[in-house]
Parts: structure tokens; C-alpha cells; sequence
């Protein structure tokens, strides 16, 4: 067992408690709530913060162990390389108080049974497999002959193409079949894809249907990575519970995600990092990225002020701390979505309470400090509501706990 003693409680939702008090017996929490109540916990060990709150998720997350942002160059590398760096990014996304992972799209299945199993210390990771695209679409790698990317695409399970409905049909039954905890497609186009336009809607309505009927019937929700207003609305009307990015999305949009509950990852990390190292990023995909930076960052503040519900999603997806969007730099999100309208606590709640929700069925119960909830938690040497930009750097997270076990952090903090 183990008491946590810290000046400020963020409960995850809610308003924080000065002088709070968190006990987690085993995986589960027992009592989180100022210290004057607390019972006694004889022979628990004892650690005091400046500040403890539920781990951090990041709803949008790739474990892909690549070196460079070029997709093209994934398949020229055999699959175990980017798996052993994967490895190392587990521990990263730890140090810096990531305690959950939606991993749409990579080796996240593969790693979750890793860490399952005792092997490797990682956060939870609820991943979708392959990410599914239509033929041309965000995840196909234009650069290939089509055959060999077809191949490619059975082959890996990290990109799958799929067309039609009773294609899309079986594409989400071969990641209902590897147990995806959630879905990914791709709605429009992309930035890091050569050919597409970020605005063009891909899946037709029939296929987008098919999928979330398909997913739905596992109770298994679906992400959709999208772009421009066509394909958030079709998404939207195929009944998806996420659009990740959202770029072009307006007030129409921002009425029909509140509407329908879906929930806005809006990923402004992968923006930022790649607009601030444009040449480490192949031509098309820099001056695709220049001319959706700006409109993107309006689109996020607009659906904050329009009351739609956001979760923290970075789009990382690289491995080593010498590089930008790599794992390790995850809390970085929170400060951006506060410079783009958010107050600090209401970053913090898109990071915790709010985040499991994009899981829908499949959500945990985490993302809180409240009796009953996982025991997944971090404390801090600094106040966050004072400074948010404690939560991007790791150094001021010291304590990293898990289903109740500390995997950062002193056995006994004081």
C-alpha cells in the first residue's frame, strides 16, 4: 500500500484540493480527498509531493520505432529494429507521467502483450493495429508499386488498405481478430502522404458505415484521422467517437461533434514540431504542413470556445530524445492546448478524466483520483496550475505509478 501526501490534489475532474492525500491499495485507489479526512494506513509507505494527479494519457500516439518522419522509409527497415526502439519508448512515455496509451496505429498490440506479460515496463496501451486507408489515402505509400503495397499491407499489420464496404468490413475484422481496443482510419487526406490533399475525403459514407458498424458490434469505437470539413462531417455521420487533428473543422462541425458526443484530438504537437524542423520532412508534406498550421491552431481554439470536448493526443511517433515528436515529450501537448485557449486545469482534465472516454466501451475506469479508480498516478515538485509547462518536462515528474506498483520514482519518497 501506498500513501501519497501533496500539496495540491488534481482530481482529474474537478476543483484540486490544497493539502490532499492519496492511498492506493493495490491496483485499484482507496481514497483520494483532502488529508484531514484520510483514514489510517498502518504500514503504508509514505511519499510526499508538491503535487500528485492521475497519469496522463495520450489519446493519439504511434509506436511505430522510426528514426525519421518520412513513412516511406518504414518499410525499408526490418520490423524487429523498430520494435526493440520501441521498446525504449515505453520507459519514456513513463518518465514523462504518460500512464496510457490510445496507440492508433503501429506495434501497440504487440508491445501491450509485452508489458502485460511482465516483460517490459510500459503504460496501458489500447491499441487499433493497422491503420485502415483506402487505396491512394493517407496510409498508402504512394512511392511503392500498388501490388507490392497491397502485400505490404497484409503483411506488416502497422498499414492496411482497404476499399469498399465488404473490403472495409474485413479490414476491421483483422484487427478485431489481432483484439484493437479501437479502431483508425483514415477520413481525408494527410500531411506526412505524398499524393492526397489534406481536404479530400477518402471513404465514401457507405464504406465509413460499414466500419463503424463492424467495430460497434464488438463494442469497439472508431478514430478518425481527419482534415478537412467533407470528411469530418461523413465521419461524424457514420457515427465515429473521435476525429483526430480536425483542421478545417468550423462551427457546422463543431454543432454536429457536439451533437453526436464525438471528442476532438486535435494533436497540435506533431504541427508545431514539424513547422520548426520543416527540413527533416520530405517537400510535399513541409509545404502541406506550412498551409495548414495556422488554420489548424484557429480550429482548435474555435472548438474549445464552442464547447466541444477535447483529449490530449500528440501524434508522436518517433524514437530518441535527440529528435522532435519523439516519446519523452508527450506533456508537451498540455501547454499548447492551454496557449490556444484552455486553462490550465482544463488541459490537465483533456490528459486524465476526459481521455479514456475516446475509448468508448472499451474504456478503463482512469483517468481519476477517486476510490475505485486505477491506481495509475504521478506526482510533481512543482505546481502545474501555476505553470503547465511542468507537465512537458519529465525531470518534474518523480513518481510514476502503474496498476498501484511505482515504476519511477524513490520506493519512499518521504
Amino acid at each position: 500500500m501506498d500513501r501519497i501526501r501533496a500539496n495540491l490534489l488534481i482530481p482529474g475532474t474537478g476543483d484540486p484540493i490544497r493539502d490532499g492525500v492519496v492511498v492506493l491499495d493495490g491496483q485499484r485507489i482507496s481514497y483520494a480527498g483532502p488529508a484531514a479526512a484520510a483514514p489510517d494506513t498502518p504500514g503504508a509507505v509514505t511519499h510526499q509531493a508538491a503535487a500528485v494527479m492521475p497519469g496522463m494519457w495520450d489519446c493519439h500516439g504511434h509506436f511505430l520505432g522510426a528514426r525519421v518522419f518520412d513513412l516511406g522509409r518504414m518499410p525499408l527497415e526490418p520490423l524487429a529494429l523498430r520494435a526493440v526502439r520501441s521498446a525504449r519508448d515505453l520507459r519514456a512515455a513513463l518518465d514523462a507521467g504518460i500512464t496510457s496509451v490510445r496507440e492508433v496505429g503501429g506495434l501497440g498490440l504487440d508491445l501491450a502483450r509485452v508489458i502485460a506479460e511482465g516483460v517490459l515496463d510500459g503504460p496501458s496501451i489500447y491499441a487499433a493495429g493497422a491503420i485502415l486507408s483506402t487505396t491512394g489515402g493517407h496510409a498508402d505509400l504512394h512511392s511503392y508499386p500498388l501490388g507490392w503495397m497491397e502485400d505490404f499491407s497484409l503483411r506488416e499489420g502497422v498499414l492496411r488498405l482497404a476499399d469498399g464496404a465488404d473490403g472495409c468490413m474485413r479490414a476491421v475484422r483483422e484487427q478485431l481478430r489481432r483484439n484493437a481496443r479501437v479502431i483508425k482510419i483514415c477520413a481525408s487526406g494527410g500531411v506526412l502522404s505524398e499524393v492526397d490533399h489534406p481536404v479530400h475525403q477518402q471513404f465514401t459514407s457507405t464504406e465509413l458505415a460499414a466500419i463503424v458498424e463492424v467495430a460497434g458490434l464488438a463494442d469497439r469505437v472508431v478514430a478518425a484521422h481527419c482534415h478537412g470539413k467533407p470528411g469530418i462531417i461523413a465521419a461524424l455521420e457514420a457515427g465515429v467517437r473521435t476525429i483526430e487533428h480536425g483542421t478545417y473543422l468550423d462551427d457546422e462541425c463543431c454543432d454536429a461533434m457536439k451533437e453526436t458526443g464525438a471528442i476532438l484530438v486535435p494533436t497540435r504537437t506533431i504541427v508545431e514540431d514539424i513547422l520548426a524542423n520543416l527540413a527533416a520532412v520530405p517537400d510535399y508534406a513541409a509545404a502541406k504542413l506550412v498551409a495548414i498550421a495556422d488554420v489548424h491552431a484557429q480550429a482548435v481554439t474555435l472548438a474549445h470556445e464552442r464547447g466541444v470536448t477535447i483529449a490530449m493526443g500528440t501524434d508522436i511517433g518517433l524514437t530518441g530524445s535527440d529528435l522532435p515528436n519523439s516519446w519523452g515529450q508527450n506533456g508537451g501537448e498540455l501547454p499548447r492546448l492551454v496557449a490556444l485557449g484552455m486553462t490550465p486545469l482544463q488541459a490537465i482534465e483533456a490528459a486524465t478524466a476526459t481521455a479514456p472516454l475516446t475509448l468508448g466501451p472499451q474504456a478503463p475506469r482512469s483517468g481519476r483520483l477517486e476510490a475505485g479508480y486505477d491506481a495509475d498516478v504521478i506526482t510533481l515538485d512543482a505546481d502545474p496550475l501555476a505553470d503547465i509547462g511542468v507537465l512537458a518536462s519529465p525531470g518534474h515528474v518523480t513518481g510514476v505509478w502503474t496498476a498501484g506498483r511505482q515504476v519511477k520514482g524513490s520506493p519512499a519518497a518521504g
